[in-house]
């Protein structure tokens, strides 16, 4: 026990057991669609790309490079590792901003909100490095603008060190650039900190910050900024043949309740009383004074960094679907707040912030370990050879179906002398989604690695990587999910493409026994033209 009685010993516990549970979650969890995704980023590389910068496909490969082994659990090695890196830098900079037990409840909280285990920790996205580099950012501003050893800020060096760290941020993810809003938001609205802004420091972080922006720069240049009209317009128009929505006050709540369930209960409720709280405790006792003074500038500066991203998305929500990770980062920083009042109710009750503690923790990993033999084991499906609770789940009831076992599907195929006979016959693989070719890639490159594009409407970076121009006249396998098989009219707009399409046959994923999905395979014979999509192509 005397080992936990050093606050160091107890970081340095959090973070490994952190680092431990996350590797075995990774390990056994089915690769998501992202994922697959991303990995053929890492067979594409370039400066960026249409749907994100560069970072994910150097975190995604990175574990492949590193091992030469292509498998869901390598292609998360990067991403494991940045978060425990994100983890000690959000440490620090509680530390720095408030005490080292705030720090330690801020390290406990982030370690074990089931989404960012998840989205920040485990499965490789843009968001494990965003938040890395976002991490980064905020010790350097905390460090600028809160530890100077003067009585007065003076503007430092340091601004330019965050110039770069944010524009890192932005190479990861475009929500990088939503940070450095935020913080010159700060800047603008502390009068103590504004004189910033006018520095020699800030000129010179702005000259980084571009400089360091030159493979996103470069890679829309060359592509007619492709990218930057992607994610400031075509995202939010609307879908070929889709109504147009109004917007709905209802979607804007119901963005907030997955919020709460995503950052579970027992944290997403106190994190919002925490925040609403003191805000209005800020804005009451600035309209009292009518004066910047009575402002909390550690209280402003995590309003700042916080609030305007998950607020806008949350209202965004009414309008527009929100992917969940979007409103994450806000969260990040509003956990700051969350640690600093949870140090204060120690003054109250240890114990109830311990059991607070603990038992979110203990419920929050009992869950996802539960999901995870799900998940390998199909325990909550009815009719399961390895029941769980009886089973109450059916495959059309279960999210997690979505998840795709890409070794049971490589299996499948080498033991189907047809379909392996095919693939090995074919010049290049293709499907109907651009979120379903990286999967079938992960799955069948170990028995023949050949191309692999898709056919739709919305290609995104399968648009900027070896076009259809290079296969014609050649064969192709066409591989696709039971429920777009069973729209004719898909198939039969790529009959136009080719001289032939024939079906040859489907394999059935199971768990536990239990059927969830099937996979279709087509021969298709000698392209004839290019793809070129149509407003009736379906994802």
């Amino acid at each position: 026990m005397k080992f936990f009685k050093s606050i160091h010993n107890r970081i340095l516990f959090i973070l490994l057991f952190g680092l431990f549970f996350r590797s075995i979650v990774a390990f056994w969890l089915l690769p998501g669609y992202d994922e697959g995704y991303y990995y053929l980023y890492t067979k594409h590389l370039d400066w960026s790309y249409f749907d994100h910068p560069l970072f994910v496909s150097l975190t995604t490969g990175f574990g492949v490079w590193l091992t030469n082994i292509t498998s869901p659990f390598t292609l998360r090695i990067g991403t494991i590792i940045f978060y425990t890196g994100s983890l000690y830098l959000f440490y620090l900079s509680s530390a720095k901003l408030f005490t080292k037990r705030a720090a330690e409840i801020t390290l406990i909280l982030a370690s074990i909100i089931p989404i960012f285990q998840l989205g920040f920790g485990i499965v490789s996205l843009p968001d494990s490095p965003l938040i890395f580099f976002w991490s980064a950012s905020l010790l350097c501003a905390i460090d600028e603008f809160f530890c100077q050893s003067q009585e007065h800020y003076i503007p430092s060096y340091r601004l330019s060190i965050l110039g770069i760290l944010i524009g890192l941020a932005c190479l990861s993810k475009y929500h990088g650039f939503v940070l450095g809003f935020c913080l010159v938001a700060f800047c603008l609205h502390s009068n103590e900190h504004r004189s910033a802004l006018f520095s020699k420091w800030i000129l010179l972080g702005l000259i980084l910050f571009i400089i360091t922006l030159f493979p996103i720069l470069f890679w829309n240049y060359q592509h007619d900024w492709a990218s930057f009209r992607f994610q400031l317009f075509d995202r939010f128009q609307t879908v070929p043949n889709q109504p147009k929505t109004s917007y709905n006050f209802l979607n804007s709540l119901g963005v907030l309740g997955v919020n709460l369930g995503l950052l579970f209960p027992t944290i997403g409720i106190p994190l919002w009383y925490v925040t609403v709280k003191s805000l209005w405790l800020n804005i009451s006792q600035r309209v009292k004074h009518k004066h910047d003074y009575y402002l909390d500038k550690k209280q402003l500066f995590i309003f700042w960094i916080s609030l305007p991203l998950t607020l806008g998305l949350i209202i965004l929500g009414g309008k527009q679907q929100i992917l969940v990770t979007w409103p994450m980062p806000g969260y990040w920083g509003m956990i700051l707040l969350l640690g600093f009042y949870g140090e204060q109710w120690e003054n109250y009750s240890k114990r109830w912030v311990k059991r607070w503690l603990l038992g979110s923790a203990i419920s929050i990993n009992t869950i996802i370990l539960l999901l995870l033999i799900h998940i390998n084991t199909g325990a909550l499906l009815q009719s399961s050879q390895y029941p769980l609770l009886g089973g109450f789940l059916t495959p059309e009831t279960d999210p997690t179906t979505d998840l795709i076992d890409v070794q049971q599907l490589r299996e499948k195929v080498s033991q189907s002398p047809t379909l392996l006979n095919a693939l090995k016959n074919s010049d290049f693989l293709f499907t109907n989604a651009y979120y379903l070719a990286g999967l079938i890639d992960l799955a069948l490159e170990p028995l023949n690695d050949i191309p692999v594009t898709c056919f739709t409407y919305d290609r995104r970076g399968f648009d900027f990587w070896p076009d259809t121009d290079q296969w014609i006249g050649q064969n192709a396998l066409y591989i696709t999910l039971e429920r777009f098989h069973e729209m004719s009219e898909l198939t039969a707009e790529f009959r136009v493409f080719f001289q032939e399409i024939e079906e040859i046959g489907n394999i059935e994923i199971k768990r536990g026994g239990v059927v969830i999905d099937k996979f279709y395979f087509y021969r298709a014979n000698n392209l004839l033209k290019p793809y070129v999509s149509t407003e009736n192509s379906i994802r």
